[in-house]
């Protein structure tokens, strides 16, 4: 067994759930967070699409949605004024609905689940899904680097998040 495959076989056998990799995530927190601190940021950001890729041709997002599960995204002003929009609401009434401040200021759902996510862990919103969702998990731009806090948080959580900064780590 080659080194990829031993790195990735937790997601390629569908072996992700039994939260093997979410330890070996918390256990390598310190070395993550060592390796954020002064990246060689040129090195890491083209590497990035490659590893995005990578990670996503071994992990299914259906499989998993524990971004949809335990986290909010933010809500910014033309999310709410496209996602009200398609629901036919008005913008207050969306937000009474699904929304709350956070302690930053920002919109994010009242619950979790995200009431948006189905028993399938499919999106009723997709298309008009928050930049956030759409952007998550930024294995493929620089806010893996320039939101360290943001990034390890997501690496406890996010099989994808966690395998990038693995290959990350590979690369030094």
């Amino acid at each position: 067994m080659s080194n990829d495959k031993k790195d990735i076989s937790p997601f390629t056998a569908g072996e992700w759930k039994d939260k093997a990799w979410q330890k070996k995530a918390a256990e390598q927190q310190k070395t993550y967070a060592h390796f954020l601190h002064k990246p060689n940021k040129n090195k890491i950001l083209r590497r990035l699409p490659d590893l995005h890729e990578a990670a996503f041709k071994q992990i299914d997002c259906l499989k998993c949605a524990a971004c949809c599960k335990n986290y909010s995204p933010r809500f910014k002003t033309p999310d709410i004024k496209r996602i009200s929009r398609h629901l036919k609401l008005k913008e207050s009434v969306f937000i009474d609905t699904y929304l709350r401040l956070d302690e930053d200021g920002d919109y994010v759902t009242k619950q979790s689940p995200c009431p948006f996510l189905g028993a399938d862990n499919y999106c009723s919103i997709y298309e008009q899904r928050p930049s956030d969702c759409e952007r998550f998990p930024y294995t493929d731009e620089d806010v893996l680097l320039n939101r360290p806090k943001i990034t390890l948080k997501n690496s406890t959580f996010c099989p994808a998040v966690f395998y990038v900064m693995e290959q990350l780590l590979a690369l030094k």
